[in-house]
């Protein structure tokens, strides 16, 4: 989903932040919200499995050493790879490897995701022990005020500072109970609340994925004609706010009851080595997409075609560039 939502950036987004606006433009605006919420998916999936921490240590540890160095390692390779092209000169690329710690390391966008999720591990032991003795009230407090704070990306339309946000005050009312963190707090939720399997799991689920996908997709296509920024455009694409989190609490309540009948399928073990690879997947996509779509943009004519199979070709042949790279020694620090 991540790599779908990537194919479509090539038809969309201009030399400095500007929209490009085209009939390509409005097949982005259909296609990827559906694979949006392949971020607060994979937090929900994460958050699902994270807890109780119980050996802080060993816990950062184990989370750290697994997520940081094959992080480092790339952002390196990403900062060398920008030199080698020739985009940037040898002073830039060392600063860029300085900057590791503080940013990226080159600009390579993809790679928020991982300073993120370093931040909901870091908070894991601290939330564990209200994770494990909340009763079902103060969960759905905490989610309650976590949805309003959700809908502040469009009240702020209205009013530029909310509830204390001014220019020298960054953490208004909500601001406690925005953020990733929820998704995190709803898949416990789910977990111990909602977790047999209900009809009314999919009936809620197929309403909460229709309804977020008409808000975020009408937004994105509105706004198209109007916006001439990317930053502008992409308001109702925001991983925070209310249209995001229905899709994605919907296809988690549709899918969380899931199980693989038979194991030992090929399809079963196939599907198991692309999630044990799927972050060194995550890391490696970018440059293949690239190469994939100076290959298909010319020979295909239309978006509509285009995005689909930028997508699923970039993401077969990234699996099997990083499977063999997980033949070689020491792997694991490249691939994840």
């Amino acid at each position: 989903m991540v790599i779908q939502a990537h194919a479509g950036e090539f038809f969309f987004i201009g030399n400095g932040g500007k929209i490009i606006n085209t009939v390509d433009a409005y097949w982005v605006g259909w296609y990827n919200p559906l694979c949006i919420t392949s971020v607060p998916l994979f937090v929900m999936i994460s958050g699902f499995f994270l807890f109780p921490v119980t050996d802080i240590p060993t816990f950062l540890k184990k989370r750290f050493s697994r997520i940081l160095i094959p992080f480092v390692l790339w952002c390196i390779f990403y900062a060398l790879y920008y030199y080698a092209k020739g985009y940037v000169d040898l002073k830039t690329t060392l600063t860029n490897i300085a900057n590791i710690p503080v940013n990226y390391g080159a600009e390579v966008g993809h790679l928020w995701f991982v300073y993120m999720l370093l931040g909901i591990y870091l908070f894991a032991p601290i939330l564990s022990p209200w994770i494990e003795s909340a009763n079902r009230r103060s969960m759905e407090y905490y989610l309650a005020l976590w949805a309003v704070s959700l809908c502040i990306p469009y009240i702020h339309l209205l009013t530029p500072g909310l509830w204390g946000e001014t220019f020298w005050n960054h953490t208004p009312m909500l601001y406690y109970f925005s953020g990733f963190l929820g998704y995190v707090v709803l898949a416990n939720y789910i977990k111990r609340y909602h977790m047999a399997p209900k009809r009314w799991n999919y009936i809620a689920g197929i309403i909460l994925v229709v309804a977020g996908y008409a808000i975020t997709t009408a937004g994105f296509i509105t706004r198209l004609q109007t916006e001439q920024y990317i930053s502008k455009l992409a308001l109702t694409w925001g991983f925070e706010t209310i249209n995001i989190a229905m899709m994605t609490t919907g296809a988690f309540l549709m899918l969380k009851n899931i199980r693989i009948a038979d194991p030992s399928t090929p399809i079963a073990k196939l599907l198991v080595d692309i999630a044990a690879k799927s972050y060194g997947i995550y890391l490696a996509h970018i440059l293949i997409l690239n190469a994939v779509h100076a290959v298909l943009n010319p020979r295909l004519s239309s978006a509509a075609v285009k995005i689909p199979v930028m997508g699923i070709c970039a993401f077969v042949i990234t699996f099997l560039v990083v499977k063999a790279l997980s033949y070689l020694p020491k792997s694991k620090w490249i691939v994840g």
